[in-house]
């Protein structure tokens, strides 16, 4: 399976530990899994990760934004998002998943955002919440 996680999902799967969290624990179990991101959704990662609620979580578990941000690139394959057109009307910021999605020939997305939820698959890739990913991967085990 091939995974393009959305920044929210990223943020609460590295700093809380709910359904994101379980997911990325799933995926990194999986035999055949490998996510993939892009410098844009890592440059979206990084700003995020300063904001002061990143920051306040970060002091609570000890961990400094590199730090986090350096275990997460170590843990996907970076690619250069496709061009595309405008796919999300309501948020063109989300054209970028899809982008990265389609460059890295992804067949699931994990977004909380419901501008891209509300797509539920573009060409081949299914979007799907957390929740969704974590029952899909549970059952092919």
């Amino acid at each position: 399976m091939r995974i393009v996680l959305d920044t929210n999902v990223v943020l609460s799967a590295l700093l809380w530990r709910g359904t994101p969290y379980r997911l990325l624990a799933a995926i990194r179990q999986l035999q055949n899994s490998q996510l993939f991101s892009s410098t844009p959704l890592l440059e979206e990662l990084a700003d995020v990760l300063t904001r002061p609620s990143a920051s306040k979580r970060l002091a609570l578990i000890n961990r400094s934004a590199a730090d986090v941000l350096i275990d997460y690139v170590e843990a996907v394959d970076i690619v250069t998002p496709a061009s595309i057109g405008r796919v999300v009307a309501s948020d063109p910021d989300d054209d970028v998943v899809i982008a990265t999605a389609l460059a890295s020939n992804s067949n699931l997305i994990v977004s909380g955002d419901n501008d891209l939820l509300s797509l539920k698959q573009y060409q081949s890739i299914r979007i799907l919440s957390p929740t969704e990913a974590l029952g899909l991967i549970e059952e092919g085990k």
